[in-house]
């Protein structure tokens, strides 16, 4: 493996205060950089003091959208050290985000010890309070000062980290979902299952709607034929039908998230049956009305479980679970934070030391 060269920072920043960190509004003291250049490779990995970029006006990450980025944590353990939850996964997923939009793929197994070290040379970073934690967002960016549609040939790869509390203001109390049927985020053959930049962008519009009206998040339904379940803006979504556990399948236009996947194996463990499909909105609605719809949740590494208490499609509003955290969030809930946090054992041996 390459040398990681380590220059640490002269002027330490004050740490916020846990109790108003909110979400990704500060950042620590270091950051991880790696080049790209055509005929090279991945070159000159380095650990700096955090601070801005220079890029050029023409750079083309500012043209043509050629980025992609993940999002991942780092928690305190018991005995105050650090640990990451399956990092492996993150970086086999900016693979798949990398090769869809001509980025060279990176060293997964190199990258992971590079955020290691990160964390450690920032662990005094990590906030010790209930629900909070240390965000890490890897990124790329093409560089090449050129106008010009092609695959760049320099490219950065970044690191940045963020002490963070609840993504969302309701914490693990359920939120309000709107059912987008206007607006169309991907198809497949797309980008949808890709963590770049434009899925975000297209999402923005129904997104600013929905907050105007109230709604915390967006329940993006399929491009073409708009009667399928997809995702939520920020997390994959499932659904409790009659006892079956349901999450849309992942056909090209969703993404493959690291906390929904982990979900359904901590389910299949406890002998949950769940299902992975299409799901219509309509078999929703059916089973609202007849009183099979038992619970929703929504699954993301930000929020990590956010039950759904009301779903909104159009003029009307559907109850779910009384508005209530159920079964299966509360579960899952305590038992993927439990082992992030070191509270619950790991037995299926996704937590990483730092």
């Amino acid at each position: 493996m390459q040398e990681i060269k380590v220059t640490l920072t002269q002027n330490k920043k004050q740490k916020p205060p846990v109790e108003g960190l909110g979400f990704g509004n500060y950042f620590t003291d270091h950051m991880f950089l790696m080049d790209y250049y055509d005929g090279r490779g991945w070159v000159d990995p380095r650990i700096v003091p955090y601070g801005p970029l220079s890029l050029d006006p023409s750079a083309m990450c500012l043209h043509y959208g050629q980025e992609v980025f993940e999002g991942m944590k780092a928690y305190r353990r018991p005995n105050g050290g650090a640990a990451l939850f399956r990092p492996d996964k993150n970086m086999q997923r900016l693979n798949v985000s990398n090769d869809r939009l001509c980025i060279p793929l990176i060293d997964e197994d190199f990258c992971v010890e590079a955020i290691k070290k990160l964390v450690d040379i920032d662990k005094d970073w990590i906030p010790d309070g209930e629900n909070t934690a240390l965000y890490i967002r890897p990124f790329i960016i093409a560089l090449d000062p050129h106008l010009g549609v092609h695959p760049a040939k320099h490219l950065l790869f970044i690191v940045i980290m963020s002490p963070v509390g609840s993504y969302y203001k309701e914490g693990i109390n359920p939120v309000k979902i709107y059912v987008e049927q206007k607006y169309v985020r991907a198809v497949k053959g797309g980008m949808g299952f890709t963590k770049t930049a434009g899925n975000y962008s297209a999402s923005l519009k129904a997104q600013d709607e929905a907050e105007k009206k109230g709604y915390t998040q967006v329940l993006w339904l399929d491009g073409v034929e708009r009667r399928y379940i997809e995702e939520v803006g920020t997390m994959n979504v499932f659904f409790k039908i009659n006892g079956e556990v349901i999450t849309p399948s992942l056909e090209g236009s969703i993404l493959g998230g690291i906390t929904r996947m982990s979900c359904i194996e901590v389910l299949r463990s406890k002998g949950y049956r769940v299902t992975e499909r299409r799901l219509s909105l309509e078999e929703v609605v059916n089973a609202a009305d007849n009183g099979t719809l038992e619970e929703a949740f929504g699954t993301g590494t930000a929020a990590v479980i956010s039950p759904i208490g009301e779903l909104i499609v159009g003029d009307r509003e559907i109850t779910i679970n009384e508005g209530k955290i159920g079964e299966v969030s509360h579960l899952l809930y305590d038992t993927i934070v439990g082992i992030q946090n070191g509270t619950v054992e790991d037995t299926f041996g996704w937590v990483q030391n730092v």
